[in-house]
């Protein structure tokens, strides 16, 4: 029996709809920017597998390092007992971000690393006795799956089941030289019942890969900090490198409160979140009364393990030729860009850092479950490309370590595909 066959047996996959899915690819083995069936055929990965690997496939320095902490701690109870590899970590993270973010709190993925933070400016203002319990977010945001997450993403299909049980949010337009003083007076408005504001810094991914304008997110960060109202930066897409900076706030003046990373932290080697907070966050929650205590926990807690694999990617994140890498694909999405911007199948093509996505044209407006979605994944699978369009939208978002070999080959389909479909 084959793997695709076992795999349909006892399978359900995320996002996938099984009544009409494909078969599955078999994936038996990665390298670089490539990943290999069982037969022996290859794949660019320019997603870079949802967006979470950013150094290669199977890179050997996080893989000897994954095997060395394997050999010395598996795991161990992260309350009560801490260990080497999650100081380090936090020590490390710290320095690389906004000098107001001073505590590390771990957790599993990206949807709690989200969690945490909204339990976070919740508790805030609950154990200052203040009655704030509203939360703004940007309309079309996707932060996560889990239940606070999904309560701030936008309200669309993904959340139809659930809409009646999700909490109460204020959403937002994403700011605009057209719209900022509205917005600002509409979070004044409001600024008595706001617990905080989270936002995907500059790029809203699952949204459709939609980009806005540092100085405006800049205005309105501003503009939060003068009515005290707390923020969230959601830098789990955005953080490591993908904007073109280390993190999205680094194109930015104002700070968070509170900063949430997943997906790159690892490599895309494996599962690890991280919530990070101002020391005005963390000393709300220092009490003698235990009820004022931060009540959250995962099993896996800052595992030992996650927490070497991120420590070897982030050795490999500051090496000078990754900064050179993330700016060669800059300069080579730009180029390609300005190639195909006034194709007649083109309704709109954007960048931000290693970021390009194209709207194809379609004479309605973007959606996700656009027909033209599965032919133009099915087309560059055919080419040994992996693209998951999101809808009508096309996007590359490859690994660091990809060449201008297969840049160049992905750009050329897309091209053909431009051509053709």
């Amino acid at each position: 029996m084959s793997l695709v066959e076992r795999d349909l047996k006892v399978i359900w996959h995320p996002y996938t709809q099984m009544q009409t899915a494909q078969p599955p690819v078999p994936i038996v083995r990665g390298e670089g920017a490539c990943l290999f069936d069982e037969s022996g055929k290859k794949y660019i990965d320019a997603v870079s597998s949802w967006w979470v690997n950013i150094h290669g496939h199977a890179h050997p320095y996080i893989a000897q390092k994954v095997a060395e902490q394997l050999h010395k701690l598996e795991h161990v109870i992260f309350a009560g007992f801490t260990h080497e590899g999650a100081v380090e970590l936090a020590e490390r993270l710290l320095q690389l971000l906004p000098a107001n973010q001073q505590k590390v709190f771990y957790s599993d993925n990206g949807s709690t690393a989200n969690e945490v933070a909204i339990k976070m400016c919740l508790q805030y203002w609950h154990n200052r006795g203040e009655a704030r319990t509203k939360i703004l977010a940007f309309k079309n945001a996707y932060h996560g799956d889990t239940f606070g997450a999904m309560a701030v993403s936008g309200r669309s299909a993904f959340t139809a089941a659930f809409d009646s049980l999700l909490f109460e949010v204020e959403f937002i337009d994403l700011p605009t030289e057209e719209n900022i003083q509205s917005l600002k007076s509409q979070i004044s408005s409001l600024k008595s019942e706001l617990a905080c504001f989270i936002f995907e810094p500059l790029v809203q991914g699952a949204g459709g890969m939609i980009m806005y304008e540092a100085r405006y997110l800049n205005e309105l960060m501003k503009h939060c900090r003068e009515e005290n109202v707390l923020m969230i930066d959601d830098e789990v897409f955005t953080g490591f490198g993908r904007t073109g900076k280390n993190f999205a706030c680094d194109h930015l003046t104002e700070q968070p409160d509170i900063m949430c990373f997943s997906k790159g932290l690892t490599g895309g080697t494996m599962a690890l979140g991280v919530t990070t907070c101002s020391t005005q966050i963390y000393d709300a929650f220092l009490s003698d009364d235990r009820l004022k205590t931060l009540f959250h926990g995962h099993s896996f807690t800052a595992n030992p393990v996650a927490c070497a694999a991120a420590l070897a990617s982030m050795d490999l994140f500051i090496e000078p030729s990754t900064r050179q890498n993330i700016e060669r694909i800059e300069q080579m999405h730009t180029l390609f860009l300005q190639k195909i911007k006034n194709h007649s199948k083109i309704k709109t093509v954007r960048q931000t850092g290693t970021i390009l996505a194209m709207e194809w044209e379609t004479g309605n407006d973007t959606s996700y479950f656009s027909s033209l979605r599965d032919t133009l994944y099915n087309y560059f699978l055919r080419a040994g490309i992996i693209l998951r369009p999101l809808g009508n939208i096309v996007y590359i978002l490859p690994p660091y370590c990809i060449t201008n070999d297969e840049l160049a080959y992905i750009y050329s389909h897309v091209e053909r595909a431009l051509d053709e479909i």
